[in-house]
């Protein structure tokens, strides 16, 4: 595997309810407790670990179409449950 490329991960939903059709999705930046660069969608339900910050926040940007706002970065380390 070449270890330049990302590799999405599939992630256990969270018991939030879904948004309704049409609703923007939004993404969490972060490093989880291990150290590793995450972005995952705040529903839960996509997401992916990364080589760097830089490549999490362009997957994340990319998922949203770059919409202000819709790419926040965290403070504290985000869990990441693998389904």
């Amino acid at each position: 595997m070449n270890p330049q490329t990302t590799m999405p991960v599939a992630l256990n939903p969270s018991p939030s309810p879904l948004p309704a059709a049409g609703t923007p999705l939004s993404y969490l930046v972060g490093q989880d407790g291990e150290g590793h660069w995450v972005a995952v969608e705040t529903g839960g339900r996509a997401g992916g670990i990364f080589r760097s910050r830089r490549d999490a926040i362009r997957y994340a940007c990319i998922e949203t179409g770059c919409r202000p706002d819709d790419v926040k970065l965290a403070a504290d380390p985000i869990p990441l449950r693998l389904a």
